[in-house]
């Protein structure tokens, strides 16, 4: 089978993207592995499919596989690249979209100046919505070993439709942002894993953001991770409602109101090129 995809990237996060709807395929675990191989295959952080919807009053559903062949909740970069790619496609000639993740449902506004808006839902800071084997509080310490020493890190931990832990550094040009991400990452208190965000306040309306994504690695750039960071900068007491945030790979524009108010992103949406392979060279 010849199966049509567009590679495409929100500030760096690349993705590979595939119209289920036009071209039905089923993919295993190895399969999304093959493809995500930047030797052998595509190479992507994240597979986006886009599915028709399940329910009336959604227009489409939406899944994400990480690099690794494991199925994810949600990705806040690969939800700009979808509302581009089904108005590209004309599988759709709304400028506001609702689309059904396993989590929810968030809405995309694609504007006139090409970048879209993502509501991306209220966060919810209760640790069996990550899950997170913790009693809730503000903030969480939890013991890793980093080279053979055991460190104590300091932490937050939300749920933005996926998990992440936000660590407060003083300059993430010089954390050790794979060691740390992969060390917490695996803690056993994680059973699902988490994404690790690594946060240096510049001002209160301003960050630099770096994140190791659950499955991944480091990306150039994590959607829903600059949303952590905002809600757990704000409810620490670090952060405004409005946050500039920058990212390896570019930046993203948030806000968020505050508890019972869902997070706003406005970021970029990039499509870099299209192809075709046959599935037959990658099962």
């Amino acid at each position: 089978m010849i199966l049509p995809f567009t590679k495409m990237h929100g500030l760096g996060n690349d993705f590979m993207v595939l119209d289920l709807i036009s071209h039905p395929v089923k993919l295993s675990a190895t399969q999304v592995q093959k493809l995500a191989d930047r030797h052998f295959g595509i190479g992507f952080d994240q597979l986006l499919l886009i599915e028709a919807p399940t329910q009336p009053d959604v227009d489409f559903n939406y899944r994400i596989f990480n690099c690794d062949g494991t199925e994810v909740e949600h990705c806040g970069n690969g939800a700009r690249c979808f509302a581009r790619f089904v108005l590209d496609k004309g599988l759709t000639t709304l400028n506001t979209i609702r689309v059904k993740t396993s989590r929810g449902i968030i809405v995309l506004h694609v504007e006139e100046d090409g970048f879209v808006t993502v509501d991306m839902g209220q966060p919810d800071f209760t640790p069996s919505a990550l899950p997170f084997n913790a009693t809730q509080a503000a903030s969480y310490q939890r013991e890793i070993t980093l080279h053979g020493h055991s460190q104590t890190l300091h932490f937050y931990a939300v749920s933005v439709g996926n998990p992440h832990a936000v660590l407060v550094v003083d300059d993430v040009a010089s954390t050790a942002v794979s060691d740390i991400g992969a060390a917490l990452g695996a803690h056993s208190d994680f059973p699902q894993g988490v994404n690790i965000g690594f946060m240096q306040v510049i001002a209160r309306g301003q960050i630099k953001l770096r994140v190791f994504e659950r499955g991944v690695g480091e990306t150039q750039a994590c959607g829903t991770g600059a949303c952590a960071a905002l809600v757990c900068g704000h409810a620490a007491g670090l952060l405004d409602n409005d946050v500039l945030a920058h990212l390896n790979g570019g930046d993203l524009r948030l806000s968020w109101e505050g508890p019972s108010s869902p997070i706003i992103m406005r970021g970029p949406a990039t499509s870099v090129f299209e192809g075709s392979i046959e599935l037959d060279t990658v099962s």
